[in-house]
């Protein structure tokens, strides 16, 4: 069973950018209802697409920096990430479905 990871501006390169798999990133915050709605449909991805795509999530009020450099204005916003490039983006709490099509033929 695979768990979602923390990234930080310390790990971020080599959990997101050097990932030998796709990467899906919340950007959320503890403060942040719709980010509490998603969480359990990340975390489901998480172990759903384990070895295939990995999950992290990132604390917007904790990591600023990291938030700032991807223009997260609103959260949550999902990111995918493929051999280090960004490539997709959702913002706003989404049904299920719609967080699959985010990275499922990357996978």
């Amino acid at each position: 069973m695979s768990e979602e990871i923390t990234i930080s501006s310390r790990n971020f390169e080599s959990e997101v950018l050097k990932s030998p798999i796709p990467v899906l990133l919340d950007f959320w915050a503890e403060w942040c209802g719709p980010c509490k709605m998603i969480a359990p449909v990340v975390e489901e991805m998480a172990t759903a697409y384990s070895g295939k795509l990995k999950v992290g999530k990132v604390n917007v009020d904790e990591e600023g920096d990291l938030a700032a450099e991807y223009g997260i204005l609103s959260i949550p916003t999902l990111l995918v990430f493929k051999d280090g490039k960004l490539v997709r983006q959702q913002v706003g709490a989404v049904a299920r479905p719609a967080i699959e099509a985010l990275f499922k033929e990357l996978v």
